[in-house]
């Protein structure tokens, strides 16, 4: 039996006044979600909170052996919230999240990812994003025109081209795979990878510590940076359990939103 622990954190950064992030942590169904909220004038943050809370509606109804389904089904509640919001609040119209929600069945897992905050996998020393941004820059990082390093500082590198609330079709990218006994799963939102560059934080990562701990080293390394965005990080690590009698996910429900 697998033995997953999971923790999250969020920070408000050091420039901006409100926390406009949401996450959600809940081993007891399986799955994390983190949210990043955009729209300004609290806007951001009321359709982050739309999304973690979709999200819980839904995987608590539903059995993690459709996980896909799942996915998809949070993605359109937490669309639908936010769209009837903005409709409802006009002064707040344009609100809306990227996000990424990570579900784990038996040997493997299954995610959905809007936007521009980021999943990655840390397995047997390599470090690689699981998602690609939906943003203007990847697109020109894709077509060879800029360069990653190029992205990191070009004036459209904010400019997002898929999000959850900005339209009533929303296309949700969902990515599947294996789980291996020393995995380390890490949600973050783009104020952690826009001070941090990939390396930094595999090297933090690989570091021996406990999650919470590079939770925190991780939001630490965002801050001596700038600090210049709200940074969220959630982690996800996969160990055997020798005894076989553990429960399948070890830590309490965390939320913040």
């Amino acid at each position: 039996m697998l033995n997953i622990t999971l923790i999250g954190k969020s920070d408000t950064g050091l420039i901006r006044s409100n926390n406009e992030d949401a996450f959600l942590v809940s081993p007891e169904l399986n799955f994390v979600a983190l949210a990043d909220g955009m729209g300004g004038a609290a806007a951001g943050e009321v359709a982050s909170a739309y999304f973690v809370r979709a999200a819980w509606e839904v995987f608590s109804q539903n059995s993690n052996q459709n996980a896909p389904a799942s996915l998809k089904r949070a993605f359109e509640l937490a669309n639908c919230y936010i769209l009837d919001y903005a409709n409802e609040h006009p002064a707040h119209r344009g609100l809306g999240c990227t996000a990424e929600l990570l579900a784990f069945v038996p040997g493997g897992f299954a995610l959905g990812h809007v936007g521009d905050s980021r999943t990655y996998l840390l397995r047997g020393g390599e470090f690689k994003p699981l998602t690609q941004d939906h943003s203007f820059v990847q697109e020109l990082i894709n077509k060879g025109v800029i360069s990653v390093e190029e992205a990191r500082v070009h004036r459209m590198r904010h400019v997002i081209l898929r999000a959850v609330g900005q339209s009533d079709k929303l296309e949700v990218e969902l990515i599947h795979g294996d789980t291996l006994p020393g995995d380390v799963f890490m949600l973050c939102s783009d104020g952690l990878t826009d001070m941090v560059e990939d390396a930094r934080i595999h090297e933090i990562l690989s570091r021996k510590h406990s999650l919470d701990q590079l939770a925190q080293d991780l939001i630490d390394a965002a801050k001596d940076s700038g600090g210049h965005d709200n940074v969220t990080v959630v982690l996800c690590r996969i160990e055997e359990d020798p005894d076989d009698t553990a429960s399948l996910l070890k830590t309490a429900v965390q939320t913040h939103f």
